[in-house]
């Protein structure tokens, strides 16, 4: 399996995309303000809010994977639908895969993204994020905002697809993200489609645990 395919890629580019996803929620969010915030709105703001957080904070800019985990988990999973962002990348044989099979994918692929792009954070210096002008209307239940980072060298696009949850915890959760017209789980999707035809489910769980073993800092 070629897990490393993404890493292989123009990391210092790729970065920002998976600082962007995995800390677009560092700052507190208050639920109400959530729920009702405009999608390109919530995009502006967090990618906003999170790179100003990177640059201030010396441990996470140094790729800190403790401290960059804390912060996954207490920030960041609520506004982002890890599961259906998991479900889509492993594809068809998540529905056959048993709960406890879809915990250790959903466990192994937020540690793969968080060590692959950890190692980069130190890259993250005065960009800045400007919204696309948004299309779309207030019935929308799924979104597609762009964005594009700023910085050295050239502009970086950066979209993301939303989605609108009802209910408890109501508000608009990232499902996925395109840097430089690569959608994140599509490409994943691929990988782990090779790895499951050959070994199965439990295959794929083994080379993720793996990879991640491999891939050990901070």
């Amino acid at each position: 399996m070629n897990i490393k395919t993404l890493q292989r890629r123009d990391v210092g580019r790729l970065v920002l995309a998976g600082a962007l996803l995995m800390g677009a929620t560092v700052a507190f969010i208050q639920p109400a303000r959530a729920a009702d915030e405009a999608p390109d709105a919530l995009v502006k703001r967090l990618s906003t809010d999170v790179l100003e957080t990177i640059k201030a904070d010396t441990s996470i800019k140094s790729g800190d994977v403790n401290k960059i985990m804390l912060l996954v988990d207490s920030k960041i999973m609520p506004n982002v639908n890890f599961q259906r962002m998991t479900a889509s990348a492993v594809g068809p044989a998540w529905r056959q895969a048993t709960p406890e099979q879809q915990k250790k994918l959903q466990d192994e692929f937020k540690t793969l993204l968080v060590r692959t792009y950890a190692g980069a954070l130190d890259q993250v210096s005065d960009q800045t994020v400007t919204v696309r002008p948004f299309r779309g209307s207030p019935d929308d239940k799924e979104v597609l905002v762009r964005t594009e980072v700023k910085g050295r060298g050239d502009p970086v696009q950066l979209d993301y697809r939303l989605e609108k949850t009802p209910g408890q915890g109501a508000g608009w959760k990232v499902y996925n993200l395109n840097v430089l017209g690569v959608w994140l789980v599509d490409t994943y999707r691929t990988q782990f489609a090779q790895e499951i035809n050959k070994n199965g489910i439990d295959g794929l769980i083994t080379a993720l645990a793996a990879r991640n073993k491999g891939n050990v800092k901070g």
